[in-house]
């Protein structure tokens, strides 16, 4: 095995690490999400971002490391298809996580609408025709 051989694999290795590392702070993810910690999932997304960062940056190295070397090991082949399988489980978590963050904004949207509404309806007052009109309080009431 050459050297440079070696330090593919070493790095296929690590790769395949770092993606694992990405599915379970995607599963945290989603949690935090549910439970709707926000601090948590700051601090969680600032975590995530640099483990990105570095599963880039070692993606760029072995790009360059198989054009330089040209072929594989079976070895490699194999730690390559594992972190293309764990890639594609850390693409469907993404998506997942995704929709339940939608979700979630559709649940406060719908909430922000029916407070609207409750106050709306809190601040109805009628004219002195006897008709619903809504907006301010008339002069020397107040809530």
């Amino acid at each position: 095995m050459t050297e440079q051989a070696s330090q593919l694999t070493q790095a296929l290795i690590k790769q395949v690490e770092q993606l694992s590392s990405l599915a379970v702070l995607l599963e945290k993810e989603l949690q935090l999400i549910s439970s709707r910690d926000a601090e948590s999932l700051m601090n969680l997304l600032d975590e995530k971002t640099a483990l990105l960062t570095s599963i880039q940056a070692l993606d760029g190295s072995i790009e360059r490391t198989i054009s330089n070397q040209g072929s594989m090991s079976e070895e490699d082949e194999a730690l390559m298809a594992n972190a293309k399988k764990l890639l594609d489980d850390c693409k469907y978590r993404t998506q997942v996580n995704q929709k339940a963050v939608e979700q979630g904004q559709l649940r406060l949207t719908h909430l922000r609408n029916l407070m609207m509404e409750v106050r709306a309806k809190e601040s109805l007052t009628y004219d002195k025709k006897g008709k619903p009109k809504g907006g301010i309080l008339g002069s020397g009431v107040s809530a």
